[in-house]
């Protein structure tokens, strides 16, 4: 594990192989991703904690080569503690409620989009209400902005040039709009359809919905409590393999 001056922390394989696949998570205990990626060959992690609220982590990485160079960062702490270089494959970003800001703003670069294999997001894709505050059902609407990137993400999944799976509780905040309700907009956006489902999901959720085209995947699990929604972040080593599967 590397522990740099940035909240941030690398889990390296056993694997000797000069060429990896990262798993970049946002917003989460590292032990719980290390676990997700322990088990897949040559495959390392990198956990960031940035602080609350999905807006640390958009900022994070508003200027363009803020990511490449926490890839770069990361290659030459991942050489040093091997004793040799380290190139990323497959970069997989996935996120966790708030660090799903981070993935947004990626997205929003194409050039970075393009370097993005597969997305997973944990019960995190919020947007604000338009006006500020006013629900759907009091006549406001979502702030796209926010959406338009992961959209973009989505179709190309959709098409199978990218993988992509989206995790949401039913948890209804009621100042911002909810998972349930973004992943809605996206779906009528992509022209994906929901459809009901009713089984066990992973570590004891309780699956209601799922929609897919291509290797892009929208699950709705049941649970509207601050325990449900930690769930998604426990449930990261399944779901995690589903998007590769």
């Amino acid at each position: 594990m590397w522990a740099a001056a940035s909240p941030a922390a690398l889990y390296l394989p056993r694997d000797e192989a000069a060429t990896l696949d990262l798993v970049v998570h946002f917003h989460g205990a590292p032990w719980l991703v290390h676990q997700a990626v322990a088990t897949r060959n040559r495959t390392a992690a990198l956990v960031l904690n940035l602080g609350s609220g999905s807006a640390v982590y958009d900022r994070t990485f508003t200027a363009a080569d803020a990511f490449a160079q926490l890839l770069s960062s990361a290659a030459q702490a991942a050489a040093q503690q091997r004793g040799k270089p380290v190139q990323w494959r497959r970069i997989t970003l996935s996120g966790f409620s708030a660090g799903h800001g981070a993935i947004r703003r990626i997205l929003r670069t194409p050039a970075l989009a393009a370097q993005v294999s597969a997305v997973l997001l944990l019960d995190g894709m919020h947007t604000s209400y338009v006006p500020e505050g006013t629900t759907l059902a009091n006549g406001g609407a979502l702030d796209s902005a926010n959406l338009v990137a992961l959209t973009a993400y989505a179709r190309r999944a959709a098409a199978g040039d990218a993988r992509m799976l989206i995790s949401h509780s039913e948890i209804f905040p009621g100042t911002y709009a909810s998972t349930t309700e973004t992943a809605d907009w996206l779906l009528r956006e992509t022209g994906v359809l929901r459809k009901p489902v009713l089984k066990w999901g992973p570590r004891g959720m309780q699956q209601l919905s799922e929609a897919r085209r291509g290797t892009f995947v929208v699950r709705g699990y049941a649970g509207n409590s601050a325990p449900d929604h930690v769930d998604h972040l426990h449930a990261m080593p399944e779901l995690l393999r589903d998007v590769w599967r």
